[in-house]
């Protein structure tokens, strides 16, 4: 069966109430990414987004050794594939990021261990982070005589050009604590807190409207390249869009109210 190593899916889904946690199953091979992880991955993000009873997704991998260690260089590209298809196959990791970007929800990352070169991407695309305290981040693709294209354009965003530039042409790890000063990591715990902080962090996110995060992260995203005037123009629109919505009124409804709001998403 496609996609599936040993009998079992290589991206595991798991749902607690409100929330789906997609977690990357292949501790062996360290988390990498391979076709059928990285097409798991969308099917997953493509089903949950529209999904009004999900509230919050979950990135994660198996094991405490890695997240995700970027692309599964032993796996290779289909052998007796023509150049158009190898060239779609290499598109795969451009895939998953649209689906990140098209997501209507909370994606947030559980960094249970390095995140390095593709997986370092996969990480970035999430909206928050929550580090353990011994996770690694880099792009060692120089090592192999490659560089980290799709993905640096998502480091750039991040980080800016001269720091991306450094990690991309020298190819260090960064700690979580260097990656928290950074900017693109939100919190760093130890490893034996990881689970209890992700799962404050996810409270923090249930509680609050899903129309809100649908319309917000979109707008966040579509707004950043922009120019400030165009972006501003475009957010005022987006503004009036929202306030005429029902969770609007029966947000500000329950805050008067001093009562916990009753969201319909709509």
């Amino acid at each position: 069966m496609a996609g599936v190593e040993g009998g079992r899916p290589v991206v595991r889904q798991d749902r607690d109430g409100a929330v789906l946690t997609l977690t990357i199953d292949r501790p062996e091979a360290r988390n990498a990414l391979d076709a059928a992880v990285l097409t798991q991955l969308v099917d997953g993000l493509t089903a949950a987004t529209g999904d009004t009873t999900i509230r919050v997704v979950v990135l994660t991998g198996a094991g405490d050794r890695a997240f995700c260690a970027g692309a599964d260089l032993a796996s290779g590209l289909t052998a007796d594939a023509g150049a158009v298809e190898q060239h779609e196959q290499r598109g795969l990791l451009r895939r998953l990021f649209d689906a990140t970007a098209a997501l209507d929800k909370p994606l947030v990352g559980r960094i249970n261990g390095h995140a390095l070169a593709g997986g370092f991407g996969v990480a970035l695309a999430c909206d928050l982070l929550v580090a353990a305290d011994d996770a690694q981040f880099g792009t060692p693709e120089v090592r192999v005589g490659l560089w980290p294209f799709v993905i640096s354009a998502l480091i750039v965003d991040h980080v800016g050009p001269k720091r991306a530039l450094e990690l991309m042409m020298t190819g260090q790890r960064l700690t979580a604590a260097q990656a928290r000063d950074w900017g693109f990591v939100n919190r760093v715990v130890p490893r034996a807190e990881l689970d209890e902080a992700v799962a404050a962090l996810v409270a923090e996110l249930v509680a609050g409207g899903p129309l809100a995060f649908a319309l917000g992260r979109r707008a966040f995203h579509e707004s950043r390249g922009m120019a400030p005037d165009r972006a501003m123009a475009y957010l005022h629109g987006m503004l009036d869009l929202a306030v005429q919505t029902e969770d609007v009124a029966e947000g500000v409804a329950a805050f008067f109210g001093k009562r916990e709001p009753e969201w319909r998403g709509r």
